[in-house]
């Protein structure tokens, strides 16, 4: 048995979600300027999502939940995460963004588990407030030890694939580091590095016959 985690904004989906969120209300320019500083590992990520997500407040649940049903795939990522399933895999994804959008991606491109963070709602809007799996620079690093554990696979076997600073903790617990499509921060970590918006290249890399 292997695993491969998957981050998913700006890797399986091709953006960030909380920068189509922060669209809706006229803060994209304020909250991909503070998301683009945590992604290069220039800012704590606690205090950045805790910061962006405020500019949230008062967006009703249900365009939230219309966003992150239209969220942009990455090119290859439904047949990749297919194909690592028909090679063994367990294919799970944990996500610094939030469950709206990562649970629904499981349904449409058939990957294990998501772990993720949760918008608090109050009386059908966003509260401004959030919680979940997530939401520390040490969060995905933590997870996957745990989900080792429990699966009783090791490190050797393990493949994860990222693209920001807040992948770096899970980088240390794997033997396949992928940075896709990455930051120069996490780029220095990595031992497959791809530049091309395609997730079969991992395929490729990893000589898993499609």
């Amino acid at each position: 048995m292997k695993l491969c985690v998957f981050d998913f904004d700006s890797t399986l989906m091709d953006g960030e979600t909380i920068d189509f969120l922060a669209k809706a209300l006229n803060f994209e320019d304020e909250v991909s300027r503070i998301t683009k500083k945590a992604m290069e590992g220039e800012i704590d990520f606690f205090e950045s999502l805790s910061e962006r997500v405020r500019f949230l407040k008062g967006l009703p649940t249900q365009a939230v939940d219309e966003i992150c049903h239209n969220l942009p795939y990455m090119p290859g990522a439904q047949e990749t995460i297919g194909t690592l399933k028909k090679s063994g895999y367990t294919v799970v994804v944990f996500s610094g963004g939030f469950r709206n959008a990562t649970s629904y991606a499981k349904e449409q491109l058939g990957f294990d588990a998501d772990f993720a963070n949760i918008l608090h709602t109050k009386e059908g809007v966003l509260s401004g407030l959030v919680g979940g799996d997530m939401m520390f620079n040490y969060s995905k690093g933590d997870m996957l030890q745990r989900l080792q554990a429990l699966l009783k696979i090791d490190q050797k076997n393990t493949m994860v694939v990222g693209d920001g600073a807040n992948d770096l903790s899970m980088f240390e617990f794997a033997d396949t580091k992928v940075a896709f499509c990455a930051k120069e921060v996490l780029r220095k970590k990595a031992n497959v590095i791809i530049n091309d918006k395609d997730l079969t290249k991992i395929l490729e890399e990893q000589h898993i016959c499609i």
